[in-house]
């Protein structure tokens, strides 16, 4: 099963480095869309929901799994 995989980041981000890191280490493609401008950011969290406030924001098959902990929670449940 093909798996579409978003990372929403941001410049200087050690937990968007980490995600990436262990994206490229499983060889799982991935698209990555930066938002280094503050004013973006907080547009970004208000759609995703109250309780976002950090980078980075991945999404697999568009639903939205968290930061690096839910990266690596949704990969454990999908087996990957």
């Amino acid at each position: 099963m093909s798996l579409k995989i978003t990372v929403y980041s941001k410049s200087a981000c050690p937990q968007c480095e980490s995600a990436k890191m262990l994206l490229k280490s499983r060889s799982m493609d991935f698209e990555e869309i930066r938002i280094d401008d503050e004013a973006e950011r907080l547009a970004f969290f208000e759609k995703c929901g109250p309780s976002v406030r950090q980078m980075p924001q991945i999404f697999i098959n568009d639903q939205r799994v968290g930061g690096l902990a839910g990266l690596q929670a949704a990969l454990v449940q999908l087996g990957r």
